[in-house]
């Protein structure tokens, strides 16, 4: 499988080593999208933690010269450092159950020798429906038809498994 495109060498670096360290996280939004071959486009990726406080993020962020900025007032919790500018941390999905059970359904997808928990169209479109933003409102459509064209005969939607 080629590379993603969306990812440079050392932002592959940061996820693999988040799934090296077992850390229970899952891309979602518009690029957990376009991971699954929706044609979208996005200025970060967000990735849902099931903790914060889990050990193996500091170790992943070391690994790669990142650093955890805190919340401070209004401002939200965020990575910092060349390697992980482009990930946000996501706190709420909004139209979602627990990251339990929404993470015991993810589907994985390979990124080179390594594979991460994605959330599935189906629940991304769910998102971003209850989210009901201007701008979700204008990619509900997209995704709709993403969701289409994946669903199998049985009108189930396939499982990547690599």
């Amino acid at each position: 499988m080629a590379k993603p495109l969306i990812f440079t060498d050392r932002e592959l670096a940061f996820l693999r080593e988040l799934v090296k360290n077992k850390v229970p996280f899952m891309i979602v939004g518009l690029s957990a999208a376009t991971l699954q071959g929706a044609p979208v486009v996005t200025q970060d990726v967000d990735l849902w933690f099931k903790s914060l406080s889990h050990p193996g993020i500091k170790k992943a962020l070391r690994k790669v010269d990142g650093t955890y900025v805190p919340p401070i007032m209004l401002n939200p919790p965020m990575f910092a450092g060349d390697a992980v500018d482009l990930f946000d941390i996501v706190l709420t999905l909004h139209g979602l159950k627990s990251f339990d059970w929404e993470y015991a359904r993810a589907i994985e997808v390979p990124l080179g020798r390594f594979k991460v928990k994605v959330l599935p169209l189906d629940r991304i479109l769910a998102s971003k429906k209850a989210a009901n933003r201007e701008k979700d409102r204008l990619t509900i459509p997209v995704l709709r038809d993403a969701l289409l064209a994946t669903r199998g005969v049985n009108g189930r939607t396939p499982r990547r498994t690599g």
